[in-house]
């Protein structure tokens, strides 16, 4: 009985170290994408998403399908660096659904001249050829 509660403790363990570092790695890739937003760079931004045609994004304006249509959904909505302001993004939940997908809940903070933005965001991430990429954005 010792050797099998053992060996569950080392599992659990090792299980709960594996999930700590891909929330570091989600968290770690929100960052980056702050700083390319910071610096005026939206493809940056966007190096979080994942570049294809099924990425589903839902904002204010509704639903956008595709990495090149959420792309040109930022650039319009944020034509220039006095529109992006200064982006802060605070993580409030995070949850590994499986060794593939992670759920993540936060909110976003713009700081800006022209008066100040801020919402809520819901992000699905899946792991893609080892890479977490972002498949579905729900920001309000």
């Amino acid at each position: 009985m010792k050797k099998f509660l053992l060996t569950a403790f080392v599992f659990a363990t090792l299980q709960s170290i594996a999930q700590s570092n891909e929330t570091l790695t989600i968290k770690k890739l929100l960052a980056e994408q702050t700083v390319a937003w910071n610096r005026g760079d939206i493809e940056g931004f966007m190096k979080a998403y994942w570049e294809n045609d099924s990425l589903l994004f839902i904002g204010s304006n509704g639903i956008t399908y595709g990495w090149k249509n959420t792309l040109d959904h930022y650039k319009k909505s944020y034509p220039d660096t006095s529109a992006m302001g200064k982006l802060t993004f605070t993580v409030l939940h995070t949850k590994q659904l499986s060794p593939g997908y992670f759920h993540v809940i936060g909110k976003w903070h713009l700081q800006r001249t022209a008066g100040n933005a801020a919402g809520y965001f819901t992000l699905m991430w899946k792991k893609i050829k080892g890479k977490w990429l972002i498949i579905a954005d729900h920001s309000s």
